[in-house]
């Protein structure tokens, strides 16, 4: 500007800006957040997606590095391998790899369960967005101590290697996705909820599908070490982007605004709390118990327990009955991972958004058209602060907007009707499978079996409507607590029928007992229904006795 502009000089002049090189700065800093205002959604299932290449890029290697190791270890007591071929190959040292690696998954599942508890505490006293910034930063200081155990190897090697997952404890590849869900839940209106759910699911496994392949091809390239480096720096660059991509919300929004009244461990383990019946309050007053919840992670838990072992399962009857090698088998998991993360992507939203649509239109259609608001005789008595008048002279001064509220739970009852025959159909196609008699048959399964992938998803988003919402980042913990259990239970379970039906020579039949749990299932989840509506989700126990005593 010229030293004699005044407040009429216009701000453009030839239609460019007058402003200095200073005054530019701020502008562009608020274009830049404008511009990370919009796609919220969109920069959190990127999260995921990045996140989960992070964590896949070891998985293959980490199998081959303890291979390797367990091979120093058997040679630092037997005498020097001579002769042709592999000196690694050898059936004393597969059980060694297989027992050290079994320890491996043990501690990852164990410390990664209490991981769920510890990232869901973070998520609700420093924030969502610091809470998965923890999960992806020390997983790279993790990384970063299993490349000194690549480069001990030995014994030293493997027991470095499982020390590590002590770390799991503080962040994980379980927290960061339970953590990931109840952004994702916070993020987008409550109706796209479900679809988000499923949307972020199919990013997660789209991450894998890509960091298995390229960590194998990574390490095959330029060395076995290659991969975990590359890990590091991708958890570094996941961390920043967590940090500057991700809005921030406070802690207290996952709860309503309302402090916890437990501390210490009772704290750590409120969402286990969800588990209990819930009190409801009807629209009259009454109060009564709801059990909605507690059926809905029952049939989750059975219908995890028949599908979880499908995936390893067509691995283990592809090696079994068609000799697949490892190459096959990695392009068969490959493939049902992009295919599941195609489905709940693209396909999985449409399907909720068009079943909610012929859902509500088939109730209308069912129902006669009710009284109006003004109409309707009062049901009870406003006795919540928010539902009194407030004298006009305590309003804020601020602009009017127009009224964007939206009804909850319009058409979720369709999820819950989608996730019963999602796993019906889960459990026929899994029983389609045991009828391949050809190689070609086993990949045919493996591209339909993730068009019956939705339960997952769907599951979720019942669960966040069943429960209020001061409770919804618990009740997604409480899910996947459940799911995790599940998925320990169904490799004992169903890794003791496949080898007792294979000693008969008929492994195949495992696919028909998959079949008859998730069946089971979909029995299960006939049985929870949402809270009357109309209804008033008190809560869990001690907390809920305290509001009925409040009103």
């Amino acid at each position: 500007m010229t030293s004699d502009a005044d407040e009429r000089t216009p701000l453009l002049i030839n239609g460019s800006s007058s402003l200095s090189g200073d005054d530019a700065v701020p502008q562009l800093s608020a274009r830049l957040k404008r511009t990370f205002k919009v796609h919220v959604e969109k920069r959190t299932l990127f999260a995921g997606f990045l996140i989960t290449l992070s964590f896949s890029f070891t998985q293959v290697p980490i199998f081959y590095v303890f291979h390797l190791m367990e091979c120093d270890v058997f040679y630092s007591n037997h005498p020097p391998y001579e002769g042709w071929g592999d000196r690694c190959s050898r059936n004393e040292i597969a059980a060694g790899t297989a027992t050290q690696y079994s320890i491996l998954g043990m501690g990852t599942t164990f410390c990664g369960t209490i991981n769920l508890f510890v990232a869901g505490w973070m998520a609700k006293r420093f924030g969502p967005r610091a809470a998965l910034m923890v999960q992806t930063f020390v997983p790279a200081i993790r990384v970063a101590a299993q490349i000194l155990g690549v480069r001990a190897g030995g014994q030293a090697g493997i027991i470095i290697f499982q020390c590590t997952q002590l770390i799991t404890v503080i962040g994980g590849p379980v927290g960061y996705i339970l953590v990931a869900n109840v952004i994702a839940g916070e993020v987008v209106e409550p109706l796209r909820r479900t679809a988000v759910f499923g949307m972020l699911q199919g990013c997660i496994m789209l991450g894998q599908g890509i960091g298995y392949l390229s960590g194998g091809m990574i390490g095959d390239t330029w060395g076995i070490r290659r991969p975990f480096e590359v890990a590091f720096y991708s958890f570094l660059i996941s961390t920043l982007y967590v940090r500057f991509a991700i809005p921030y919300l406070a802690g207290e929004s996952l709860s309503s605004g309302s402090k916890p009244n437990s501390k210490g461990l009772a704290e750590l383990f409120s969402p286990l709390r969800v588990l209990s019946p819930q009190t409801v309050m009807l629209g009259s007053g009454v109060v009564q118990k709801h059990y909605g919840v507690l059926l809905l992670c029952a049939g989750v838990f059975l219908g995890v327990l028949a599908t979880g072992y499908a995936p390893l399962l067509i691995q283990m009857y592809a090696t079994a009955d068609f000799e697949f090698q490892q190459g096959d088998n990695g392009l068969l998991m490959s493939g049902f991972a992009f295919m599941r993360a195609v489905f709940l992507i693209f396909l999985f939203p449409r399907i909720i958004n068009t079943g909610r649509r012929w859902y509500l239109a088939k109730g209308r259609r069912a129902t006669p058209p009710s009284l109006d608001a003004e109409t309707q005789p009062c049901s009870r008595l406003a006795t919540n602060p928010e539902e009194l008048e407030v004298s006009i002279g305590s309003f804020a001064e601020e602009e009017p907007v127009r009224s964007t509220e939206v009804n909850e739970d319009e058409g979720t009852a369709f999820d819950l009707f989608f996730l019963r025959i999602s796993l019906v159909a889960d459990g026929v196609l899994t029983m389609c499978a045991a009828f391949a008699t050809e190689s070609w048959h086993i990949y045919l399964a493996a591209f339909l079996l993730p068009f019956a992938s939705g339960s997952a998803p769907a599951a979720k988003g019942v669960m966040t409507e069943m429960c209020s919402a001061s409770s919804r980042a618990d009740a997604l913990n409480a899910l996947t607590l459940v799911e995790n259990i599940a998925r320990l239970s169904t490799q004992g379970l169903f890794g003791f029928v496949f080898a007792a039906l294979a000693q008969i020579g008929k492994p195949h039949l495992t696919f028909f007992a998959n079949a008859a749990i998730a069946l089971v299932a979909a029995t299960v989840l006939l049985l929870p229904r949402f809270p009357p509506k109309g209804s008033t989700v008190l809560g869990h126990d001690e907390d809920a006795r305290n509001q009925v005593r409040e009103r």
